[in-house]
């Protein structure tokens, strides 16, 4: 298949559009200056959030793919419709007190303070190929939690991706703790009329 220069495969350009445009872009929430990337509203669009998931399905259906880990909450969304679409098996990634029975966790820190990840132990299995799943990356921490958290169980993190990355220096372009980021959207700066 032909890829264009910014990596989309032709024919992807239009559908990345209509995905970009689906999502509302909320000024200043939760705090001022943050221009706050609402993945509902591409929800609501059955199908750009369709071409959404299709695209990742397309990335990944001939990865040898087993696991699809999707973070808490909004990642649940997109890896689980991933997994679907790949035939691979779902494992969500909580935050504490979610998931009953016993868990790994991993703790992180966050520019206003500190999170943890959790998993079911036995969730995955030594030596399985995993990719991890968010809407969105800005500095990264989450992801680098969850690559560490899987990596502990024995999975082989292969790549995480998210619909949206927000640009930021200690991400880097294509990497998260060492592991290929794949992005599907740069954030929109301008509010939609929703």
């Amino acid at each position: 298949m032909f890829v264009l220069e910014n990596g989309a495969k032709k024919g992807e350009e239009q559908r990345l559009q209509a995905i970009s445009q689906a999502i509302r872009v909320v000024p200043h929430f939760p705090k001022q200056g943050i221009m706050f990337q609402d993945i509902t509203t591409l929800l609501l669009d059955h199908k750009a959030f369709k071409d959404a998931v299709d695209i990742f399905v397309d990335r990944y259906r001939d990865m040898d793919i087993s696991v699809v880990a999707g973070v808490e909450a909004r990642g649940f969304i997109f890896g689980s419709s991933i997994a679907l679409g790949i035939g691979a098996k779902f494992v969500p990634l909580c935050k504490p007190g979610k998931l009953p029975g016993e868990v790994i966790s991993e703790k992180y820190v966050l520019e206003y303070g500190s999170d943890c990840l959790e998993m079911h132990v036995g969730a995955v299995q030594a030596s399985e190929r995993v990719i991890i799943i968010d809407d969105l990356v800005a500095t990264g921490g989450t992801l680098s939690a969850a690559t560490r958290l899987l990596e502990r169980a024995g999975a082989e993190v292969v790549e995480c991706g998210c619909v949206i990355g927000v640009s930021d220096p200690k991400v880097g372009c294509n990497k998260v703790n060492g592991k290929p980021l794949y992005i599907l959207l740069e954030p929109r700066e301008v509010e939609n009329d929703f």
